[in-house]
């Protein structure tokens, strides 16, 4: 790994210098291969016992120079003034063949600074968790942190439901710097590290970005299109916390996520989400609210005059809108086959979503069967479907390719195999049993969302007693 540690190079303010606790029994779950050739790195190279110690963080690679981060941030609404990675430690920042960087950090590495009353472990389930649904977001196309391994400790966490196996995950993105890294420095009226910092996610994330307000524009714009993916694919991300929005645009700190099946707008899944603030439905607001955090950081930066900077950041924000509907009206129009949606689809789209809801029907299983001629079998009520779908035939009627274009498009922009809910609880519970083939078959299936044979196992519902309906974060 070729480190070069540019946070570490910013001042100690930033972070406090934190070397991972070493665990008993170190174990390699997995190392994601793709991943690794990706970054260029071998991938046999990190199954060997030296690099399993990394992982843990028993051993400390050449070059690293580990730290936890400092930032704050409004969680559920809530103000917080120092947050900061209370069981992540960044090892650094390496270099890949192409010049790209990325960050290595250990999920679950133990105590830091920043810990408060945590104990800085993870248990293996929500690390796999994370590992599942970030890659299959990566598979996806979304923006997203990756994993790159995850490992068992040997060691016990205790947590609500009792003693349950520790585990790491070796988390990598292009960087951690989120809404809440600018809101803690904001918070102390620290404008020399909000310019830092300012340069630092403008280098890391938005090169074309002048100033400031170019940073602002950048994010709004990438949380937007973000956003919309979600949508698109029924994620709820269940914790958008300031300190969860990444400047990048990037799907980060998976807790508990999910992805729906029977479809309501309103679907919540997380255990601690008892209000539905971070609803399917939502998300959209939320992101805007988290953009609008960030504008008030930068506003001593965006211009001296506070009135003219206060216009500016406002006017930034309020483009999210424009640019989440046309990235909304792109991805769902793709989904039913549109080529070129065009605003009066709006309504075609809709209909099918109020059906959805009213029926019960699956969020996956319906629109891929659009593409494979079976989305009539997800609603009880055929004829419904008949009514909606006689519309929609009409309006593909005037796109290019006929039917046959339209079957590629929402074969394209429709998974046939997402990480349910279902299935990441059955590999967890095989896992934590000491048995990680169903990870591994699930993980497999996940690589290839838009390719699963129709008798793919991976594409099914839950049966009724198969239905997860809350999912939790794992501190």
């Amino acid at each position: 790994m070729r480190f070069d540690n540019s946070y570490a190079r910013l001042p100690e303010r930033f972070y406090a210098r934190q070397h991972p606790t070493p665990v008993a029994v170190p174990g390699l779950v997995a190392v994601n291969a793709a991943l690794a050739a990706e970054m260029g790195l071998d991938p046999a190279e990190l199954s060997r016992p030296e690099w399993v110690e990394v992982f843990a963080g028993n051993r400390i690679p050449k070059g690293a120079d580990p730290l936890a981060q400092a930032y704050a941030g409004h969680q559920f609404g809530g103000w917080v003034p120092q947050l900061g990675d209370g069981r992540a430690i960044l090892l650094g920042e390496i270099l890949g063949p192409d010049g790209r960087r990325w960050d290595i950090q250990l999920k679950g590495a133990g105590r830091t600074p920043f810990s408060r009353m945590g104990d800085g472990r993870a248990w293996l389930g929500p690390v796999l968790r994370e590992y599942l649904a970030s890659e299959a977001m990566a598979a996806l196309g979304v923006p997203t942190t990756r994993a790159l391994a995850a490992v068992t400790t040997g060691e016990p966490v205790w947590r609500e439901e009792g003693r349950l196996p520790g585990a790491v995950l070796c988390r990598v993105a292009s960087s951690h710097i989120r809404v809440g890294t600018f809101q803690y420095f904001a918070a102390r009226g620290d404008t020399e590290a909000l310019r830092l910092l300012t340069d630092m996610a403008i280098a890391r994330h938005h090169p074309g970005a002048e100033g400031a307000l170019g940073l602002l524009q950048a994010a709004v714009a990438a949380q937007a299109r973000l956003v919309a993916q979600w949508m698109a694919l029924g994620f709820i991300h269940g914790v958008m916390n300031t300190d969860n929005a990444h400047v990048g645009g990037l799907t980060i700190d998976y807790g508990p996520c999910a992805f729906m099946d029977v479809f309501h707008p309103d679907r919540v899944f997380s255990s601690i989400d008892s209000y539905g603030r971070y609803a399917w439905s939502n998300q959209p607001q939320i992101a805007v609210w988290n953009m609008a955090q960030l504008a008030s950081c930068l506003l001593p930066l965006i211009d001296p005059d506070e009135t003219r900077a206060v216009a500016l950041a406002t006017e930034a924000v309020h483009a999210f809108a424009g640019i989440y509907q046309a990235e909304w009206l792109a991805r769902f129009g793709a989904k039913i086959g549109l080529a070129a949606a065009r605003a009066e689809d709006e309504d075609l789209i809709g209909g099918l979503l109020d059906l959805m809801a009213a029926e019960e029907a699956d969020f996956t299983r319906a629109f891929r069967g659009l593409a494979e001629g079976t989305a009539r079998d997800e609603f009880v009520a055929g004829a419904a479907f008949d009514a909606w779908a006689g519309g929609w035939q009409a309006r593909l009627a005037q796109e290019p390719g006929g039917m046959e274009g339209a079957e590629a498009r929402m074969a394209a922009a429709n998974p046939a195999v997402i990480p349910r809910n279902h299935r990441v609880q059955e590999a967890i519970t095989a896992a934590v049993a000491g048995d990680f083939a169903p990870f591994h078959r699930l993980h497999a299936a996940l690589a290839d969302p838009f390719g699963a044979p129709p008798d793919s196992p991976f594409r099914t519902a839950p049966l009724a007693d198969q239905v997860v309906r809350r999912t939790f974060c794992g501190t």
